[in-house]
Protein backbone atom coordinates (compact mmCIF):
# COMPACT_ATOMS: atom_id res chain seq x y z
CA UNK A 1 0.00 0.00 0.00
CA UNK A 2 0.90 3.58 -0.55
CA UNK A 3 1.99 5.42 2.36
CA UNK A 4 0.53 8.59 3.79
CA UNK A 5 2.28 11.99 3.54
CA UNK A 6 5.04 12.56 6.48
CA UNK A 7 2.73 15.10 8.39
CA UNK A 8 -0.22 12.00 8.68
CA UNK A 9 2.83 10.04 10.65
CA UNK A 10 3.85 12.86 12.96
CA UNK A 11 0.10 13.51 14.13
CA UNK A 12 -0.01 10.28 15.54
CA UNK A 13 3.42 9.95 17.05
CA UNK A 14 2.35 13.80 18.63
CA UNK A 15 -0.01 11.96 20.63
CA UNK A 16 2.29 9.78 23.16
CA UNK A 17 6.11 11.61 21.88
CA UNK A 18 7.37 15.53 22.41
CA UNK A 19 8.97 15.20 18.70
CA UNK A 20 12.31 17.40 18.70
CA UNK A 21 13.81 16.01 15.12
CA UNK A 22 12.40 14.13 12.07
CA UNK A 23 14.49 12.63 9.41
CA UNK A 24 14.01 10.60 6.49
CA UNK A 25 14.98 6.80 7.04
CA UNK A 26 16.17 4.58 4.35
CA UNK A 27 13.54 1.44 4.60
CA UNK A 28 16.25 -0.77 3.65
CA UNK A 29 18.34 -0.13 6.47
CA UNK A 30 14.04 -1.30 8.44
CA UNK A 31 12.59 2.24 8.32
CA UNK A 32 11.41 5.72 6.77
CA UNK A 33 11.05 7.79 8.98
CA UNK A 34 12.78 8.61 12.81
CA UNK A 35 11.33 10.69 15.28
CA UNK A 36 13.74 12.17 18.57
CA UNK A 37 12.42 13.90 21.59
CA UNK A 38 10.92 12.30 24.60
CA UNK A 39 7.88 10.43 25.68
CA UNK A 40 4.71 12.41 27.60
CA UNK A 41 3.90 9.18 29.37
CA UNK A 42 4.89 5.47 30.25
CA UNK A 43 6.29 3.69 27.56
CA UNK A 44 4.57 0.82 27.50
CA UNK A 45 1.12 2.60 27.27
CA UNK A 46 2.53 4.37 24.24
CA UNK A 47 4.24 2.08 22.37
CA UNK A 48 0.61 -0.13 22.71
CA UNK A 49 -1.36 2.82 21.88
CA UNK A 50 0.97 3.64 18.89
CA UNK A 51 1.21 0.33 17.59
CA UNK A 52 -2.81 0.34 16.91
CA UNK A 53 -2.71 3.62 15.28
CA UNK A 54 -0.63 2.59 13.15
CA UNK A 55 -1.58 -1.15 12.04
CA UNK A 56 -3.86 0.56 9.92
CA UNK A 57 -1.12 1.58 7.62
CA UNK A 58 1.16 -1.81 7.92
CA UNK A 59 3.51 0.04 9.57
CA UNK A 60 5.32 -1.21 13.08
CA UNK A 61 6.69 1.42 15.53
CA UNK A 62 10.36 0.67 17.04
CA UNK A 63 11.17 2.19 19.99
CA UNK A 64 14.80 3.25 20.77
CA UNK A 65 17.94 4.35 22.77
CA UNK A 66 20.27 6.38 20.53
CA UNK A 67 23.19 7.63 21.82
CA UNK A 68 21.15 8.26 24.88
CA UNK A 69 18.38 9.72 23.23
CA UNK A 70 14.62 8.23 23.01
CA UNK A 71 13.58 7.61 19.32
CA UNK A 72 10.93 6.14 17.67
CA UNK A 73 11.59 4.24 14.19
CA UNK A 74 8.77 3.40 11.93
CA UNK A 75 8.97 0.66 9.47
CA UNK A 76 7.03 -0.89 6.83
CA UNK A 77 4.95 -3.98 7.51
CA UNK A 78 3.26 -5.82 10.41
CA UNK A 79 3.50 -9.56 11.47
CA UNK A 80 0.33 -11.36 11.03
CA UNK A 81 1.42 -15.18 12.63
CA UNK A 82 0.19 -18.06 10.94
CA UNK A 83 -0.99 -21.06 12.97
CA UNK A 84 1.20 -24.00 12.85
CA UNK A 85 0.20 -27.49 12.53
CA UNK A 86 -0.33 -29.15 15.25
CA UNK A 87 0.23 -32.51 14.05
CA UNK A 88 3.99 -32.14 13.37
CA UNK A 89 4.17 -31.28 16.87
CA UNK A 90 2.44 -34.32 17.84
CA UNK A 91 4.45 -36.28 15.04
CA UNK A 92 7.54 -35.21 16.91
CA UNK A 93 6.95 -35.42 20.54
CA UNK A 94 5.52 -38.94 19.82
CA UNK A 95 8.97 -39.69 17.97
CA UNK A 96 10.63 -38.47 20.79
CA UNK A 97 9.18 -40.57 23.23
CA UNK A 98 9.97 -43.96 21.59
CA UNK A 99 13.39 -42.60 21.48
CA UNK A 100 14.37 -41.93 25.15
CA UNK A 101 12.23 -44.84 26.06
CA UNK A 102 14.90 -46.81 24.25
CA UNK A 103 17.36 -44.77 25.80
CA UNK A 104 15.69 -45.83 28.99
CA UNK A 105 15.99 -49.34 28.31
CA UNK A 106 19.31 -49.31 27.01
CA UNK A 107 20.44 -47.98 30.24
CA UNK A 108 17.95 -49.82 32.28
CA UNK A 109 17.94 -52.94 30.93
CA UNK A 110 19.44 -56.30 32.35
CA UNK A 111 18.56 -58.89 31.08
CA UNK A 112 20.65 -61.54 28.27
CA UNK A 113 21.23 -59.82 25.90
CA UNK A 114 23.01 -61.36 22.25
CA UNK A 115 26.04 -60.38 20.67
CA UNK A 116 25.04 -59.14 17.20
CA UNK A 117 24.09 -55.44 17.22
CA UNK A 118 20.77 -56.15 14.96
CA UNK A 119 19.80 -58.46 18.13
CA UNK A 120 20.95 -55.96 20.89
CA UNK A 121 18.40 -53.57 18.91
CA UNK A 122 15.80 -55.93 18.63
CA UNK A 123 16.01 -57.15 22.21
CA UNK A 124 15.79 -53.16 22.93
CA UNK A 125 13.20 -52.67 21.40
CA UNK A 126 11.02 -55.76 22.35
CA UNK A 127 11.50 -54.76 26.05
CA UNK A 128 11.18 -50.81 25.37
CA UNK A 129 8.66 -50.93 28.45
CA UNK A 130 12.04 -51.07 30.89
CA UNK A 131 13.14 -47.34 29.61
CA UNK A 132 9.44 -45.94 31.38
CA UNK A 133 11.26 -44.49 34.45
CA UNK A 134 13.65 -42.45 32.63
CA UNK A 135 11.65 -41.73 29.36
CA UNK A 136 8.52 -40.02 32.04
CA UNK A 137 10.89 -38.14 33.93
CA UNK A 138 13.08 -36.78 31.98
CA UNK A 139 9.85 -35.66 29.22
CA UNK A 140 8.37 -34.31 32.35
CA UNK A 141 11.13 -31.86 32.99
CA UNK A 142 11.33 -31.22 28.97
CA UNK A 143 7.69 -30.46 29.02
CA UNK A 144 7.32 -28.45 32.15
CA UNK A 145 10.22 -25.91 30.39
CA UNK A 146 9.07 -25.70 27.02
CA UNK A 147 5.58 -25.39 28.40
CA UNK A 148 6.58 -22.34 30.95
CA UNK A 149 8.05 -20.42 27.93
CA UNK A 150 4.33 -21.30 26.10
CA UNK A 151 2.02 -20.09 28.42
CA UNK A 152 4.06 -16.89 29.25
CA UNK A 153 4.56 -16.19 26.02
CA UNK A 154 1.01 -16.36 25.43
CA UNK A 155 0.09 -14.75 28.45
CA UNK A 156 2.69 -11.42 27.41
CA UNK A 157 0.58 -11.45 24.10
CA UNK A 158 2.89 -13.24 21.93
CA UNK A 159 3.36 -15.48 19.33
CA UNK A 160 4.54 -18.70 19.98
CA UNK A 161 4.31 -22.04 18.75
CA UNK A 162 4.19 -25.35 20.71
CA UNK A 163 7.17 -27.60 21.48
CA UNK A 164 8.73 -29.08 18.82
CA UNK A 165 10.41 -32.06 20.41
CA UNK A 166 13.85 -33.34 18.63
CA UNK A 167 14.39 -37.10 18.69
CA UNK A 168 18.03 -38.18 19.06
CA UNK A 169 17.90 -42.62 18.73
CA UNK A 170 21.27 -42.76 19.47
CA UNK A 171 22.45 -40.73 21.88
CA UNK A 172 22.68 -41.48 26.12
CA UNK A 173 19.51 -39.03 26.61
CA UNK A 174 17.45 -39.89 23.63
CA UNK A 175 16.90 -36.60 22.15
CA UNK A 176 18.23 -33.02 21.81
CA UNK A 177 15.53 -31.04 24.19
CA UNK A 178 13.19 -29.23 22.42
CA UNK A 179 12.08 -24.96 21.28
CA UNK A 180 9.02 -23.32 20.92
CA UNK A 181 9.59 -20.94 17.80
CA UNK A 182 8.92 -16.80 18.75
CA UNK A 183 6.84 -16.18 15.81
CA UNK A 184 7.58 -12.40 16.35
CA UNK A 185 9.85 -10.43 17.88
CA UNK A 186 9.08 -9.72 21.85
CA UNK A 187 7.12 -6.37 22.53
CA UNK A 188 9.46 -5.23 25.04
CA UNK A 189 12.42 -6.17 27.56
CA UNK A 190 9.93 -6.73 30.25
CA UNK A 191 8.16 -9.45 28.00
CA UNK A 192 11.88 -10.85 26.82
CA UNK A 193 12.96 -11.75 30.30
CA UNK A 194 9.83 -13.11 31.22
CA UNK A 195 9.37 -15.27 28.03
CA UNK A 196 13.19 -16.29 28.73
CA UNK A 197 13.12 -17.20 32.62
CA UNK A 198 9.91 -19.07 32.65
CA UNK A 199 11.42 -21.86 30.85
CA UNK A 200 13.99 -23.04 33.43
CA UNK A 201 12.60 -22.24 36.71
CA UNK A 202 9.53 -24.20 35.53
CA UNK A 203 11.74 -26.94 34.18
CA UNK A 204 13.97 -27.12 37.98
CA UNK A 205 10.27 -26.90 39.97
CA UNK A 206 9.93 -30.75 38.34
CA UNK A 207 13.63 -31.61 37.98
CA UNK A 208 14.64 -31.10 41.88
CA UNK A 209 11.60 -33.21 43.36
CA UNK A 210 12.67 -35.89 41.08
CA UNK A 211 16.39 -35.48 41.77
CA UNK A 212 15.77 -36.16 45.19
CA UNK A 213 12.86 -39.30 44.54
CA UNK A 214 15.83 -40.12 42.33
CA UNK A 215 18.48 -40.14 44.54
CA UNK A 216 16.79 -42.01 47.32
CA UNK A 217 16.44 -44.97 44.99
CA UNK A 218 19.96 -44.70 44.17
CA UNK A 219 22.71 -46.80 45.90
CA UNK A 220 25.95 -46.21 46.87
CA UNK A 221 28.61 -48.29 45.68
CA UNK A 222 32.43 -48.06 44.79
CA UNK A 223 33.40 -46.65 41.60
CA UNK A 224 35.23 -49.30 39.43
CA UNK A 225 36.45 -50.13 35.99
CA UNK A 226 33.65 -52.82 34.11
CA UNK A 227 35.96 -56.34 33.64
CA UNK A 228 34.87 -58.70 31.45
CA UNK A 229 35.70 -62.65 31.13
CA UNK A 230 36.87 -63.69 27.50
CA UNK A 231 34.69 -66.90 26.92
CA UNK A 232 34.59 -69.10 24.48
CA UNK A 233 32.53 -68.64 21.07
CA UNK A 234 31.45 -65.50 22.64
CA UNK A 235 31.93 -62.01 20.95
CA UNK A 236 34.36 -60.25 22.89
CA UNK A 237 32.95 -56.66 24.29
CA UNK A 238 35.86 -54.68 22.67
CA UNK A 239 39.18 -55.74 21.01
CA UNK A 240 41.80 -57.03 23.13
CA UNK A 241 44.53 -59.67 23.78
CA UNK A 242 43.02 -61.69 26.53
CA UNK A 243 43.41 -64.83 26.90
CA UNK A 244 40.60 -67.21 26.87
CA UNK A 245 39.00 -67.28 30.27
CA UNK A 246 41.07 -63.71 30.92
CA UNK A 247 39.47 -60.92 32.24
CA UNK A 248 40.33 -57.57 30.40
CA UNK A 249 38.32 -54.49 30.35
CA UNK A 250 37.27 -51.72 27.73
CA UNK A 251 38.27 -48.31 27.10
CA UNK A 252 35.84 -45.56 27.62
CA UNK A 253 32.74 -47.60 28.55
CA UNK A 254 32.22 -46.25 31.67
CA UNK A 255 30.74 -43.11 32.36
CA UNK A 256 30.55 -40.79 35.23
CA UNK A 257 28.16 -37.89 35.18
CA UNK A 258 29.53 -34.87 35.68
CA UNK A 259 28.71 -32.57 38.81
CA UNK A 260 27.24 -28.75 39.45
CA UNK A 261 27.12 -27.63 43.03
CA UNK A 262 23.52 -28.02 43.18
CA UNK A 263 23.73 -31.87 42.24
CA UNK A 264 26.67 -32.34 44.47
CA UNK A 265 24.43 -30.40 47.64
CA UNK A 266 21.24 -32.45 46.84
CA UNK A 267 23.64 -35.49 46.65
CA UNK A 268 24.51 -34.77 49.90
CA UNK A 269 21.17 -34.08 51.61
CA UNK A 270 20.27 -37.29 50.42
CA UNK A 271 23.03 -39.81 51.03
CA UNK A 272 25.20 -37.36 53.97
CA UNK A 273 28.61 -37.05 51.75
CA UNK A 274 29.85 -35.85 49.10
CA UNK A 275 30.07 -37.78 46.12
CA UNK A 276 31.76 -39.50 44.27
CA UNK A 277 34.29 -39.39 47.21
CA UNK A 278 37.76 -40.48 45.67
CA UNK A 279 39.62 -43.44 47.97
CA UNK A 280 41.88 -40.69 49.54
CA UNK A 281 42.67 -37.11 48.88
CA UNK A 282 45.81 -36.25 47.39
CA UNK A 283 44.68 -32.27 47.67
CA UNK A 284 43.34 -30.30 50.46
CA UNK A 285 39.70 -31.44 50.43
CA UNK A 286 38.66 -28.09 49.12
CA UNK A 287 41.24 -27.73 46.26
CA UNK A 288 40.32 -31.36 45.48
CA UNK A 289 36.38 -30.43 44.89
CA UNK A 290 37.73 -27.25 42.87
CA UNK A 291 39.75 -29.36 40.99
CA UNK A 292 36.99 -32.06 40.20
CA UNK A 293 34.57 -29.50 39.40
CA UNK A 294 36.56 -28.06 36.61
CA UNK A 295 38.50 -30.91 35.43
CA UNK A 296 36.06 -34.48 35.77
CA UNK A 297 39.44 -35.99 37.33
CA UNK A 298 41.13 -37.71 38.66
CA UNK A 299 38.63 -40.87 38.14
CA UNK A 300 37.27 -41.93 41.83
CA UNK A 301 37.94 -45.65 41.08
CA UNK A 302 38.22 -47.55 44.90
CA UNK A 303 35.82 -44.70 45.86
CA UNK A 304 32.29 -44.43 46.95
CA UNK A 305 29.60 -42.83 44.09
CA UNK A 306 25.68 -43.10 43.67
CA UNK A 307 24.86 -45.66 41.41
CA UNK A 308 22.06 -43.48 39.59
CA UNK A 309 18.64 -44.84 39.54
CA UNK A 310 16.72 -44.02 35.61
CA UNK A 311 14.91 -41.32 37.61
CA UNK A 312 18.11 -39.53 39.35
CA UNK A 313 19.51 -39.70 35.85
CA UNK A 314 16.55 -38.00 34.27
CA UNK A 315 16.91 -35.34 36.54
CA UNK A 316 20.34 -34.85 36.63
CA UNK A 317 19.84 -34.58 32.17
CA UNK A 318 16.83 -31.62 33.49
CA UNK A 319 19.78 -30.13 35.93
CA UNK A 320 22.45 -30.09 32.38
CA UNK A 321 19.42 -29.09 29.91
CA UNK A 322 19.03 -25.85 32.60
CA UNK A 323 22.75 -25.22 32.41
CA UNK A 324 23.34 -25.13 28.77
CA UNK A 325 19.94 -22.89 28.43
CA UNK A 326 21.37 -20.52 30.79
CA UNK A 327 24.10 -20.20 28.71
CA UNK A 328 23.80 -16.01 28.05
CA UNK A 329 24.40 -15.93 24.79
CA UNK A 330 21.92 -15.81 21.87
CA UNK A 331 19.19 -17.22 21.10
CA UNK A 332 19.67 -19.86 24.59
CA UNK A 333 17.34 -18.65 27.59
CA UNK A 334 20.25 -17.15 29.06
CA UNK A 335 20.81 -14.91 26.29
CA UNK A 336 17.69 -13.71 25.87
CA UNK A 337 17.59 -12.51 29.84
CA UNK A 338 20.96 -11.09 29.27
CA UNK A 339 19.67 -8.97 26.42
CA UNK A 340 16.52 -8.37 28.24
CA UNK A 341 19.19 -6.67 31.11
CA UNK A 342 21.71 -4.87 28.93
CA UNK A 343 20.82 -4.49 26.03
CA UNK A 344 23.30 -4.22 23.12
CA UNK A 345 25.70 -4.03 25.65
CA UNK A 346 25.80 -7.70 25.66
CA UNK A 347 28.06 -7.48 22.74
CA UNK A 348 30.82 -6.61 25.61
CA UNK A 349 29.79 -9.88 27.12
CA UNK A 350 30.40 -12.30 24.05
CA UNK A 351 33.83 -12.58 23.65
CA UNK A 352 34.34 -13.77 27.46
CA UNK A 353 31.69 -16.45 26.96
CA UNK A 354 33.80 -17.73 23.86
CA UNK A 355 36.82 -17.74 25.12
CA UNK A 356 35.84 -19.36 28.54
CA UNK A 357 33.90 -22.39 26.05
CA UNK A 358 37.48 -22.71 24.37
CA UNK A 359 39.62 -23.29 27.76
CA UNK A 360 37.02 -25.39 29.08
CA UNK A 361 37.26 -27.65 25.83
CA UNK A 362 40.94 -28.73 27.51
CA UNK A 363 39.12 -30.74 29.94
CA UNK A 364 35.79 -31.61 28.12
CA UNK A 365 36.21 -31.77 24.33
CA UNK A 366 32.61 -31.44 23.91
CA UNK A 367 33.05 -27.83 24.09
CA UNK A 368 34.64 -26.83 21.35
CA UNK A 369 32.02 -28.16 19.28
CA UNK A 370 29.98 -25.36 21.64
CA UNK A 371 32.21 -22.67 20.64
CA UNK A 372 31.91 -22.88 17.09
CA UNK A 373 27.91 -22.62 17.43
CA UNK A 374 28.48 -19.50 20.10
CA UNK A 375 30.80 -18.00 16.92
CA UNK A 376 28.52 -18.28 14.40
CA UNK A 377 25.15 -17.97 16.31
CA UNK A 378 26.03 -16.08 19.33
CA UNK A 379 25.35 -12.61 18.28
CA UNK A 380 22.30 -12.66 17.15
CA UNK A 381 19.26 -11.62 19.65
CA UNK A 382 15.88 -11.55 19.56
CA UNK A 383 15.84 -7.56 19.77
CA UNK A 384 12.49 -6.20 21.29
CA UNK A 385 10.26 -3.85 19.82
CA UNK A 386 9.89 -1.56 22.32
CA UNK A 387 14.13 -1.36 23.69
CA UNK A 388 12.99 1.84 25.69
CA UNK A 389 11.06 -0.15 28.14
CA UNK A 390 13.58 -1.29 31.01
CA UNK A 391 13.26 -4.11 33.78
CA UNK A 392 11.94 -3.05 37.15
CA UNK A 393 13.11 -3.78 39.94
CA UNK A 394 11.15 -7.13 40.56
CA UNK A 395 12.63 -8.68 37.31
CA UNK A 396 16.18 -6.97 38.34
CA UNK A 397 15.96 -9.40 41.10
CA UNK A 398 14.70 -12.32 39.33
CA UNK A 399 17.68 -11.66 37.07
CA UNK A 400 20.58 -11.36 40.20
CA UNK A 401 18.40 -14.73 41.58
CA UNK A 402 18.81 -16.71 38.02
CA UNK A 403 22.58 -15.74 37.86
CA UNK A 404 22.96 -17.26 41.05
CA UNK A 405 21.10 -20.51 39.79
CA UNK A 406 23.06 -20.45 36.73
CA UNK A 407 26.33 -21.04 39.13
CA UNK A 408 24.58 -23.62 40.81
CA UNK A 409 23.47 -25.71 37.62
CA UNK A 410 26.84 -24.67 35.93
CA UNK A 411 28.34 -28.37 34.71
CA UNK A 412 32.26 -27.86 33.64
CA UNK A 413 32.62 -31.19 32.39
CA UNK A 414 29.54 -32.92 31.53
CA UNK A 415 30.45 -36.23 31.60
CA UNK A 416 33.76 -38.24 31.25
CA UNK A 417 34.57 -41.98 30.36
CA UNK A 418 36.70 -44.28 31.53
Amino acid sequence: MTLPETDVFTSIINRVFRVEEITLGDPNKGFFLRYRGELTGDSIAAYDQLSTALVSYDVTPLFRLEAGRQTILLMRGTIHPKPGRVSINIILFILTFLSVLFAGASSSYSGPMPNDTPGQIWTLVTHLWVGWPFAVSLLSILLAHEFGHYFIGRARGAAVSLPFFIPLPVSILGTMGAFIQLKQLPRNRRALFDLAIAGPLAGLVVAIPLLFLGLALSPVSVTQDSIYTRSARITDVCRNTASLGGTYTCPDDNLLEGNSLLYLGIKYLVKGELLPSPLHYDLPPLLYWIRYLFTGHPIPLGGRDVMVHPVAWAAWAGLLVTFLNLIPTGQLDGGHMLYAVFGKRVRYVFPFILVTTILLGLFWSGWWFWAIIIFLFGRSHAEPLDQITMLDSRRKILAVLMLIVFLMVLTPIPYVTF
